[in-house]
C-alpha cells in the first residue's frame, strides 16, 4: 500500500486522481486532502477515503469543515499555514494540483520533504522555477510532470539522454478560437472561451487555452523541467489533441506520445511510475476512426500570449512571475465581464512593460513579486 496527499482535491485534477485511487482503493492510503473553501465537498471526500487530515485554504471555512467532519477521527484545519503543514505530512507521493500561485508554498513544502511530487500546478513552476528546480536537486525529490504535454515529453525522454535531443515540441489544441479572426476574438464571451473542444477543464485554464497563454506557461514549465535550453523548445498547433508532445533526437528519430484527451492518462502515469496502471477510459485510441492528424504553426498575431511567455522565459528572474500574476488578474477580469478577450494579453504586456523586478532569492520574494504585479494589473483595470 502506498500513501498519497492530494493538494487541490476538489478541482479537476484532484477529482481525476481520486477517481483512479477509488478504482484501486486497496493499494492506497490517503493522508491529506485540501481544497480552497468548499468544506462540504472536501469533508465528503475525506470521509470516503479515510483521510488523516482535511484542509481548507480559506480560514473562514474551518467551522463548516469541523461540523462536516464531526464524529470522525479526521483532523480539520484551515488557512495558509495549515495548507503547508498538510503538504509536509509524510506521504509516498504528493499530487500538487492547486490552481495558480496559491499552490506555490505548499508545492515547495512538498518538494522539501524529498519524496515524490506529481506536479500539476504549472503556475508554481512558472513563477518560481529556478528556486523549485534547485530545491528538487537539493532535497533529492522526484518531480513527475502531470500536464499532458510535459508527461508526454517525460515518457518520450525515458531511457534517452537529454544531450541527444534536437527539439522538444509542445503540441497545442489551439482552443475554441483557433479558427477565429482577430475581429471575432474581440467579441468573444466567457461562455465561449471556457467551452474547450477537446478537454474538460476549469474556467481559468480553459480561458488560458483559448488565449494560448496556457501553452506559453507550459513553454516556461518545459524549460525548467527539461534542461535542453530555450532554443530547442517549440510549439505547434495540433487541433486533434492526440499527440500530446514530441521529442526529436539528433539521429533524426522523433518520439511522440499519443493518447485520448483524458487527464487520467498522465495522472495514472505519475501514480504508477515507474510501472503502469490501467485507466478506466470510455473509449480507446482509434486512429482509423480519427482519420487524420493535422498541424500548423502558431499565429502570434491573433494569439500573442506565446510570444510574451517566450520573452519572459528569456528574461528569467522574476519576469515569469509577473507574467503569471498579470494573466491571472486579466483572466479573472475577463470572466467577470470587466475586459474583452483580446485585452487579456494586452494587459499582461502592459504590466510586463511597467514592472521588471530583480530575481527573487526566496519564495517570500516570489510572493512579493506576484503581489506587486497583481496590484499593477488591478490599477490598470481601474484606469480602463
Amino acid at each position: 500500500m502506498r500513501s498519497i496527499s492530494v493538494l487541490g482535491a476538489t478541482g479537476s485534477i484532484g477529482a481525476s486522481t481520486l477517481d483512479l485511487i477509488r478504482r484501486n482503493r486497496a493499494e492506497w492510503r490517503v493522508v491529506a486532502l485540501t481544497a480552497n473553501g468548499n468544506a462540504q465537498a472536501l469533508a465528503a471526500l475525506a470521509r470516503e477515503f479515510g483521510a488523516e487530515v482535511a484542509v481548507c485554504a480559506d480560514a473562514a471555512a474551518l467551522p463548516a469543515l469541523r461540523e462536516a467532519l464531526a464524529g470522525t477521527n479526521i483532523e480539520a484545519a484551515a488557512g495558509a499555514e495549515a495548507l503547508v503543514d498538510a503538504a509536509r505530512r509524510p506521504a509516498d507521493i504528493v499530487m500538487a494540483s492547486i490552481v495558480g500561485c496559491a499552490g506555490l508554498a505548499p508545492t515547495m513544502a512538498a518538494i522539501e520533504q524529498g519524496r515524490t511530487v506529481a506536479l500539476a500546478n504549472k503556475e508554481a513552476l512558472v513563477s518560481a522555477g529556478e528556486l523549485m528546480i534547485a530545491a528538487v536537486a537539493r532535497h533529492g525529490t522526484t518531480l513527475l510532470p502531470v500536464d499532458s504535454e510535459h508527461n508526454a515529453i517525460f515518457q518520450c525522454l525515458s531511457g534517452n539522454k537529454v544531450d541527444h535531443v534536437r527539439w522538444i515540441t509542445l503540441t497545442a489544441s489551439g482552443g475554441p478560437f483557433r479558427n477565429w479572426t482577430l475581429e471575432q476574438l474581440q467579441s468573444a464571451t466567457p461562455a465561449q472561451a471556457i467551452k474547450h473542444p477537446n478537454w474538460s477543464m476549469g474556467a481559468k485554464i480553459s480561458v488560458d487555452s483559448a488565449s494560448m497563454m496556457n501553452k506559453g506557461l507550459e513553454f516556461i514549465e518545459a524549460y525548467h523541467l527539461f534542461p535542453v535550453g530555450l532554443d530547442r523548445l517549440r510549439i505547434i498547433v495540433h487541433p486533434q489533441s492526440i499527440i500530446h508532445s514530441m521529442v526529436e533526437y539528433h539521429d533524426g528519430s522523433t518520439l511522440a506520445q499519443l493518447g485520448p484527451s483524458d487527464m487520467r492518462v498522465p495522472i495514472a502515469s505519475c501514480l504508477a511510475w515507474p510501472e503502469r496502471m490501467e485507466t478506466p477510459l470510455s473509449s480507446q485510441l482509434d486512429l482509423a476512426a480519427i482519420g487524420e492528424l493535422t498541424f500548423r504553426a502558431p499565429d502570434e498575431t491573433r494569439f500573442p500570449a506565446t510570444r510574451l511567455a517566450r520573452q519572459a522565459a528569456h528574461a528569467g528572474g522574476g519576469i515569469p512571475a509577473v507574467l503569471n500574476a498579470a494573466n491571472e488578474v486579466a483572466v479573472d477580469a475577463f470572466l467577470n465581464g470587466r475586459i474583452g478577450f483580446t485585452r487579456i494579453p494586452a494587459m499582461v504586456e502592459d504590466v510586463l512593460n511597467a514592472y521588471a523586478p530583480p530575481p527573487p532569492a526566496a519564495i517570500d520574494e516570489v510572493h512579493e513579486v506576484d503581489a506587486q504585479a497583481r496590484r499593477r494589473a488591478a490599477a490598470l483595470l481601474e484606469m480602463a
